[in-house]
């Protein structure tokens, strides 16, 4: 819970998602949200059930006024008196319901009110549309056509609240209905169409047995046909769309020019209305633009087939949401980035689907954007988290190995951090001691100047060799390097290559002596202790103060063998464990089998001379001479090993191993060692 708190992107990001239940259901963003709507209505209509998106034009007819029209009638707008011939028309072809799109609100200049009213009225079955008002959110009152035409027909009012850019629902006010009687002009057709009244009980509107569920803004969602292709507008679809000009000159006496009409409009809701580019009446919706009584007609034909459409109820959609908000935080505890973005996109494409899914199949509308929105803010405030942490990461690798790991190293650490264990774990490892022969009697014999000029040089030359070799320095101790490797990155060969680093240290120390002689500066030689083994490697310490660092037996063994270098004065020994993995790498003669301080197993130690079959001069020749003294010595044959070792020291006068095993024989002819006598040498000082 407290690493919860400290995740502040997790907080902002689950904030973002509960404040985006309040918007949702109020509707904040539904512009946003129309965009999503209309793709997947119109994936709804190119791939879902043709049966339930077709338009029911066996229900419904459109008589238009388009251009076409109103240049073959002459002048614009068209005659009311004409407007109620044609709606006369209709009625008398046998539709059931006639719902004319034309507001009268105003009365007519050329006296044409009563002759429309009286064609409304012996129609009987005709509806024109009023105008609710509103002031400052509130009703105020119904805006009626004139009081002649308003008493021959039903009045219906044709508001039409958009939510967004789109008119995609249709909105009832239950007030104006209980009040007035007033309804929208979809419903109250509806209704007339199937002889029942309307009614808004517990959310739902009830038009006889039809029960259609309003959501929280008394809207139902409209659902718009499917178009054919190259039928641009519903009203020119040759089964739903008939030329009013047609209608108008039609002549009713005439049996063989209305029959073909009759079976047109019989039985059916006509609608009356303008298409015309002039008139402007047209909005925005999920397929498009449509003219206002196509949107009325679609509106009729949506609730005739029960609105199927449906919003996903408040506690769904949080239900859902959370859903979303858990995948999102756990998609994002995925350490690599690209992972990670692939799968917050994957959970994107996802959710999309779900939505269109719901939407094409199960008539359940999901709100898209708001958790889209979230989404967003929260996967982008989650990785910029990530993001800001990854470079503190990078920063504190960098600032914590940088002064002793390899450029490699470090830049394979920063390309996966999860390669160093920021706890203790055990690995197989190598373990390297270094330290300055005599350095005590150095440093007496320098000024404080030169002594630091010297050891900085040393320490650079021996790190670069380290670091060259992708060794990792533990610590320095006055004169004395500590190094490890196998660690922080997995390093198969890392007996192999401290052994190399080793070498080549010696290596670099002859040039170093030559430099420092020649600046009459103190001979500087150094004895190096290497083991591999299992060892515990990581950050150790206090809270406040950790280093990277290398623990255990295996470790303290190697720390063992540097200081045994000075009992054969020799200056470089590794174990058997070290030698076992690197010995078809390096060049080594044995030196003894022994016991160090603090153990009472035996090992077999070994002087490392060079890389494989690089050992060469006087060293490659004393070799097989100094193998054939230790021969001799482990069978106990130490009057004549003695002039063997002698020989060698004639190669390299100074060979330490050869004048201690000289040494070690002489003692062991005046004191024989006991008959079970294993060849084992047990050291009581450290060195």
């Amino acid at each position: 819970m407290k690493n919860l708190l400290k995740r502040y992107d997790l907080l902002f990001t689950i904030l973002v998602f509960l404040l985006m239940i309040p918007a949702e259901h109020n509707e904040w963003f539904s512009t946003f949200e129309d965009q999503f709507v209309s793709i997947r209505h119109i994936l709804r209509n190119s791939y879902g059930d043709p049966e339930k998106t077709r338009f029911p034009y066996e229900k419904i007819a459109i008589v238009v006024q388009d251009d076409a029209f109103f240049k073959d009638y002459g002048s614009f707008p068209l005659r009311r008196d004409d407007i109620g011939k044609i709606a006369e028309n209709v009625s008398a072809l046998g539709a059931k319901v006639v719902m004319v799109d034309i507001l009268f609100d105003f009365a007519s200049s050329y006296g044409e009110d009563p002759k429309i009213a009286e064609r409304l009225k012996k129609a009987g079955n005709t509806i024109v549309v009023s105008i609710v008002a509103f002031e400052k959110g509130k009703f105020k009152k119904v805006i009626y056509p004139v009081e002649t035409i308003h008493k021959a027909t039903t009045t219906a009012y044709s508001n039409h609240q958009k939510l967004g850019t789109m008119l995609n629902r249709l909105r009832i006010y239950p007030d104006v209905g209980e009040i007035y009687g007033e309804w929208p002009i979809a419903v109250k057709t509806a209704a007339m169409y199937l002889g029942v009244e309307p009614k808004i009980k517990n959310g739902f509107l009830i038009l006889g047995d039809l029960k259609i569920k309003l959501d929280q803004f008394n809207d139902f969602r409209i659902d718009y046909p499917y178009v054919k292709p190259g039928v641009t507008y519903i009203s020119r679809d040759p089964f739903v769309g008939l030329s009013g000009m047609d209608i108008l000159e039609l002549d009713l006496d005439d049996e063989s020019e209305t029959e073909e009409y009759k079976a047109l409009l019989k039985d059916k809701i006509v609608f009356i209305g303008d298409t015309s580019e002039i008139s402007q009446d047209y909005f925005d919706t999920a397929i498009g633009k449509v003219y206002g009584v196509e949107a009325l007609a679609s509106e009729v034909a949506t609730l005739l087939k029960g609105a199927p459409l449906r919003s996903a109820t408040t506690f769904t959609e949080i239900v859902v949401a959370m859903i979303f908000l858990l995948l999102l935080i756990t998609s994002n505890f995925l350490s690599d980035p690209r992972p990670r973005a692939l799968a917050s996109v994957g959970l994107f494409v996802g959710y999309f689907a779900f939505c269109a899914l719901s939407y094409i199949y199960l008539d359940l509308v999901f709100s898209m954007s708001y958790v889209f929105l979230a989404g967003i803010l929260g996967f982008t405030a989650i990785n910029i988290y990530l993001f800001i942490e990854e470079r503190k990461q990078k920063s504190f690798i960098t600032d914590a190995f940088g002064q002793y790991l390899s450029p490699d190293v470090i830049e394979a650490l920063v390309e996966d951090p999860d390669k160093l264990s920021l706890g203790g774990e055990r690995r197989e490892m190598t373990a390297f001691f270094s330290d300055v022969q005599g350095f005590s009697t150095i440093s007496e014999s320098l000024t404080p100047d030169e002594l630091v000029a010297l050891l900085n040089k040393y320490l650079t030359a021996m790190c670069d060799i380290i670091s060259h070799h992708n060794g990792t320095i533990d610590k320095f101790e006055g004169d004395a390097i500590i190094a490890f490797w196998g660690a922080p990155l997995t390093q198969p060969d890392h007996a192999k290559l401290c052994c190399y680093a080793s070498i080549d240290m010696q290596k670099a120390l002859v040039k170093l002596r030559e430099e420092w002689m020649k600046e009459g500066l103190p001979m500087v030689l150094v004895r190096m202790g290497v083991n591999s083994g299992p060892m515990v490697v990581g950050n150790m310490g206090s809270q406040t103060r950790m280093d990277y660092t290398i623990m255990g037996d295996a470790v303290n063994l190697a720390a063992r063998l540097e200081g045994a270098n000075k009992f054969y004065k020799n200056f470089s020994m590794i174990s058997e464990f070290t030698y076992k993995q690197a010995a078809d790498f390096i060049d080594v003669r044995e030196l003894d089998t022994i016991r160090v301080v603090g153990k009472n197993e035996p090992i077999t130690v070994y002087d490392l001379i060079d890389r494989k079959n690089e050992t060469s001069g006087k060293m490659a020749e004393l070799v097989p001479i100094y193998n054939k003294g230790l021969q001799l010595y482990k069978e106990r044959n130490f009057k004549e090993a003695i002039p063997v070792f002698e020989s060698a020291l004639k190669l390299i006068a100074q060979d330490g191993p050869s004048l201690t095993y000289i040494e070690r024989c002489q003692g062991f002819i005046e004191n024989p060692p006991p008959i079970d006598w294993d060849g084992v040498f047990t050291h009581t000082q450290k060195g």
